[in-house]
């Protein structure tokens, strides 16, 4: 590919594009046996090469080989599979009735693969939020270019390296880099944008997909509450919520963002949870090989600064240079402190107080609507209530973060939490156009609907319709 040299043209990205769209036209990526194919080697890919990418996560976050494991590769394999499994089921023809008019004839829904699209990654989750749209892509029959988070410089490196080695070079394409080539990339028209990540860029991404009318799937985050009933296994609720909250150090977009419950509950929960915390980190989680860091100093200090918007009940340590921030329980919070604001994406709980359990309700509904929710209660009715009421992208009753692992569950946003969803045939669908087909015999040719009318066509047709 040619470039120009000093400047993101170096990246070439319409040429890139250009190939990638070639490639697609030739109909070798709408093959079942190409895309199963694929889908094997991206398998492989992660397979052959499993403790090189356990390391560079562990190099980037600081991740405990079990944790990259059970969130990032075993998630994949999943992925992987279910998509292996199903991808004849998805990709079938949908039968559709045909009306009398139009009849003798035959109408279905047929999947066509979108064309060529762009996944933009995270560095939270490197390796998962990066390659887990990428299976439904290919499912689909797409071509596709990877954009992964420049803050992950080891999973990202590793992915351009390995990508060529193991999927078709002609189909897709990995490109390392930070603002110049995500512009450069966002300047080329696309025929979808999946991106994950913060609002804000969320807005930019959607704002140079509408110059080419290309569709997206946002996910996003926001402030994801959990709910605490005053009837709620506490002692279940504070392991299950200690672990959504401090897995990868809090920088996952679904973690539990801020407590919700009355003061009597925060009386018995919180040291529970702390109790919970200890157990699985020490009293010291800075010398556990089991507890993340955060992604750099200046998201430490970030945190760091949240850490007087409430009264601490454990944690507070703080070491900005080595990017750690100890798992941290705020309570007496007030809703209008700096904690409460944005997403905290980091080992801080908040708790807000309530006075009587019935305001959780209007509390959540006062904020924007959240990629999460979580509710712990031992009474299906106030569950339910709580779910119909509260708008959230993803939801789970008495625990944390583990719809996730529902192959058959979409996962998406709703409002500023994002839009549109994938995971399994959730996925396959936000990947596929789903045409429209009337195939008509040339046996019958009625004439009610030909020039000239008359009544003796008009009565027929109030008959027919």
């Amino acid at each position: 590919m040619a470039s120009k040299p000093g400047s993101v043209d170096d990246l070439n990205a319409a040429a890139l594009v250009a190939g990638l769209r070639t490639y697609f036209r030739s109909g070798m990526s709408a093959e079942l046996g190409w895309r199963r194919q694929q889908l094997r080697q991206l398998r492989s890919m992660l397979s052959e090469n499993e403790s090189r990418f356990l390391q560079a996560l562990q190099r980037d976050l600081h991740k405990a080989p079990q944790e990259g494991f059970m969130t990032e590769v075993s998630a994949l394999y999943g992925d992987i599979d279910h998509a292996l499994k199903h991808l004849k089921q998805w990709a079938r023809p949908r039968r559709a009735a045909t009306p009398i008019v139009a009849q003798p004839a035959k109408s279905y829904v047929l999947p066509e693969p979108l064309g060529v699209v762009l996944i933009i990654g995270a560095w939270n989750y490197p390796l998962q939020l990066l390659l887990s749209p990428l299976v439904p892509a290919i499912a689909a029959g797409n071509c596709a270019v990877l954009k992964p988070s420049e803050l992950a410089p080891a999973t990202s490196g590793l992915v351009a390296e390995l990508l060529p080695r193991y999927l078709d070079r002609d189909a897709f394409a990995c490109v390392e880099g930070a603002v110049p080539e995500t512009t450069a990339l966002l300047e080329q028209r696309w025929d979808h944008i999946l991106y994950t990540g913060g609002g804000r860029v969320g807005k930019i991404v959607m704002a140079a997909a509408a110059k080419h009318l290309t569709p997206v799937t946002l996910e996003l985050g926001g402030k994801s509450p959990c709910i605490v009933a005053d009837d709620a296994d506490l002692e279940v609720a504070a392991r299950r919520i200690a672990w959504g909250k401090f897995t990868n150090a809090g920088q996952t977009c679904i973690a539990p963002d801020y407590l919700l419950c009355t003061r009597a509950t925060a009386d018995r929960l919180l040291p529970a949870i702390e109790k919970a915390t200890v157990a699985m980190f020490g009293a010291d989680a800075r010398q556990s090989p089991d507890y993340g860091r955060i992604i750099n100093s200046g998201h430490a200090e970030r945190l760091a600064n949240l850490l007087d918007d409430g009264e601490l009940v454990f944690g507070g340590q703080v070491d900005v240079d080595g990017c750690f921030v100890a798992p941290t329980l705020l309570r007496n919070v007030s809703a209008e402190a700096a904690v409460m604001q944005e997403e905290i994406f980091g080992p801080v709980l908040p708790v807000v107080e309530l006075d009587d359990f019935s305001e959780a309700e209007e509390f959540v509904n006062s904020r924007e609507k959240p990629l999460a929710l979580y509710v712990f209660t031992k009474d299906d009715a106030t569950a339910d209530r709580i779910l119909s009421r509260c708008s959230s992208g993803n939801a789970c009753v008495n625990d944390c973060m583990m719809f996730m692992t529902a192959h058959e569950l979409p996962f998406g946003g709703v409002g500023a939490s994002g839009m549109g969803a994938y995971h399994g045939e959730h996925g396959f669908r936000t990947f596929s156009h789903f045409k429209a087909v009337m195939k008509r015999s040339n046996f019958l040719d009625l004439d009610l609907r030909y020039a000239p009318f008359n009544a003796r066509k008009f009565k027929l047709l109030r008959l027919l319709r």
